[in-house]
């Protein structure tokens, strides 16, 4: 069965093979010695979210009200979880905690990154896009700061963190 790429959005799609993907992948690329696994995991995650956010987005502006909500969306319609959310205003992080993070399943002992790298890269992507389309002058800008935690490592979630800036703090 083929599918276009606005009917796979559009899909219950399984994780289970894009993890098993990544795992493998991960697993060449280190056994191979390619230097900066993490930046290329994230740089996935953004090449996901460009074509993604063709297709959906989940709103039209991205600003300090509604971050929390955006990112909770996102994780829920496109990762399948409900993660909680915490802004960190003083230091402009924020702090993505997920239990079910669907490309951290397991914990694999051959590898030393986390799938959630890819994460990081495409939340950032997807809001960090809508913002640029957006006159809103409080929109906000994500970048990807680092895993802090991983179910990849044994931990009991992921702790994904984010660096933000608005439009007028730049």
């Amino acid at each position: 069965m083929n599918f276009s790429k606005k009917e796979l959005i559009e899909t219950d799609a399984t994780m289970n093979q894009m993890r098993n993907s990544i795992h493998i992948l991960a697993s060449l690329m280190e056994k191979n010695g390619l230097p900066d696994l993490k930046n290329r995991l994230r740089k996935m995650g953004q090449n996901i979210a460009r074509t993604y956010i063709q297709y959906w987005r989940p709103t039209d502006k991205v600003n300090p009200s509604n971050l929390k909500d955006v990112i909770t969306t996102i994780y829920q319609k496109v990762l399948n979880s409900t993660p909680s959310v915490e802004i960190n205003d003083a230091e402009y992080l924020v702090k993505v905690q997920d239990y079910k993070c669907a490309l951290c399943k397991y914990h694999y002992d051959d590898i030393e990154i986390a799938g959630c790298e890819i994460i990081l890269g495409m939340v950032s992507e997807i809001i960090s896009s809508i913002s640029k389309e957006s006159p809103d002058p409080s929109s906000i800008f994500l970048e990807p700061y680092k895993v802090v935690e991983s179910r990849a490592y044994g931990n009991k979630s992921c702790i994904q963190l984010y660096k933000y800036k608005t439009r007028k703090r730049n």
